[in-house]
């Protein structure tokens, strides 16, 4: 089977732009009209014109021409990147080229201070890399059976300490024993497919049910699934953050394990690696990677699609069984802004007997997840999460579904603090657990 062509989530350009065309005279696309303002999340909470897409693209003009200024800074780091403002503009505004290029420049110019820059240096030498990550996974374990996390949030010390290690806290995942996926799943029945699958650095460290259940899903389905051993972060959080050469490391080892796999597609379950390894091309250009090397990222990214995505297009064979319960289904701005990949989740979810799917309210407005944006602006991410909840909680939902589990936790962390919990769950558990005639308990929790 050939691929489907990846969702564009551009604007309505094509993937070849950003490099063809001068940052000026990509500033100079926008118009300033305003459409972007309502689904702007900062300025949703805040008002303020400086923190819209336009008013930060006016500070960009500036900085185009001129120093940066800490105030320039700041609004740029206050943005979440969510690419909701792509997808409501007119004129076709690429407003993801042009902060990613803005957050290189403050990243290679701008002098932070002492706190901030030992701050996003831990950052960085953490979560990119799986197995560092997984070093925490068992003492995070022995604290979460300990029962200090209740106690801990109840006292409040952590907010008080730090809000972003009150936000880490509050985010990490339960840990859980799963076994580690074999190179090769191979399709159940006819093979109908032979597709790569991105296991990623906090996805895998972190998520590894995730990924189990996406491998039995494809495999359910028809799909042989090779799982390369030597894949890393694919260097999303990096791009997203403007550390340019980062970003472009981990891309070209990404892009070179999968070359070798040797794949008709690459499955991506998500949001954000989804939505960068798509522009690959673009991530290799900001660091003038030579021809050759955009050649090959451009390749790839052709082959990336959404887990949804591709299930979608290759059709079901697997028989789906009833999961009676009432979902919310929330959609991951980098996946449904970043890749322009909505309808497809809805269709598979919806095709489950029994399981009704509720849209939330104001669904184009960002949790505040938005990758490790909750880490470096925790206030704006809490009071994000907060809106969100409420929006979950208007549904009457049982479980909440995402692309995403890092939307997932986020959201569920602010219900917590309101008082009422909620399971969550990736789209591909939900299908898992419906092929496999898992009852709703399994989703649940109970």
């Amino acid at each position: 089977m050939s691929p489907p062509p990846p969702s564009d989530g551009t604007g309505g350009t094509d993937g070849t732009e950003p490099q063809a065309r001068s940052f000026g005279d990509l500033l100079d696309d926008c118009v300033h009209c305003g459409f972007c303002l309502p689904s702007c999340p900062t300025y949703v909470l805040w008002g303020e014109e400086m923190d819209s897409p336009r008013g930060r693209i006016h500070l960009m003009a500036q900085a185009h021409e001129d120093v940066l200024t800490d105030s320039a800074v700041q609004h740029f780091d206050q943005c979440l990147g969510c690419l909701a403002c792509v997808s409501a503009c007119p004129s076709g505004v690429r407003y993801d080229s042009l902060i990613e290029t803005t957050r290189a420049k403050v990243e290679r110019e701008h002098e932070r201070g002492v706190g901030e820059r030992l701050l996003r240096a831990a950052v960085f030498a953490l979560f990119p890399h799986r197995g560092r990550l997984e070093l925490l996974r068992g003492p995070l374990r022995a604290y979460q059976a300990s029962g200090a996390s209740a106690l801990v949030r109840r006292s409040g010390v952590l907010d008080r300490l730090s809000p972003t290690l009150a936000t880490m806290e509050r985010v990490a995942p339960p840990i859980r024993r799963t076994p580690a996926l074999p190179e090769l799943v191979p399709a159940v029945g006819r093979r109908r497919a032979v597709v790569g699958m991105l296991t990623g650095c906090v996805q895998g460290a972190f998520f590894p049910h995730v990924n189990t259940a996406t491998a039995r899903v494809l495999a359910s389905e028809g799909a042989d699934v090779v799982v390369p051993p030597s894949q890393g972060c694919c260097g999303a959080l990096s791009a997203h953050s403007g550390r340019a050469e980062e970003a472009a490391r981990f891309a070209r080892a990404t892009i070179e394990a999968f070359e070798r796999a040797g794949v008709e597609a690459i499955v991506v379950n998500s949001a954000g690696c989804g939505s960068t390894m798509k522009h690959y091309g673009q991530v290799l250009a900001e660091v003038s990677a030579g021809r050759e090397w955009e050649r090959r990222a451009e390749a790839l990214g052709a082959k990336v699609v959404d887990l949804t995505e591709f299930l979608t297009e290759l059709g079901p064979v697997a028989e789906r069984r009833p999961l009676p319960l009432r979902a919310a289904y929330h959609d991951a701005c980098h996946l449904s802004h970043g890749q322009g990949v909505t309808r497809q989740p809805r269709e598979l979810l919806r095709d489950i007997p029994g399981l009704e799917v509720a849209d939330l309210p104001n669904a184009d407005i960002c949790c505040g997840s938005a990758g490790v944006y909750n880490l470096f602006q925790p206030e704006a991410a809490r009071e994000l999460g907060e809106r969100k909840s409420a929006d979950v909680r208007s549904t009457d939902a049982e479980l909440l579904v995402a692309g995403n589990p890092g939307c997932s936790l986020q959201i569920a962390s602010a219900m917590e603090r309101g008082g009422r919990t909620i399971a969550v769950a990736h789209t591909a558990q939900v299908l898992d657990a419906s092929i496999r005639g898992l009852p709703p308990s399994a989703l649940l929790g109970g």
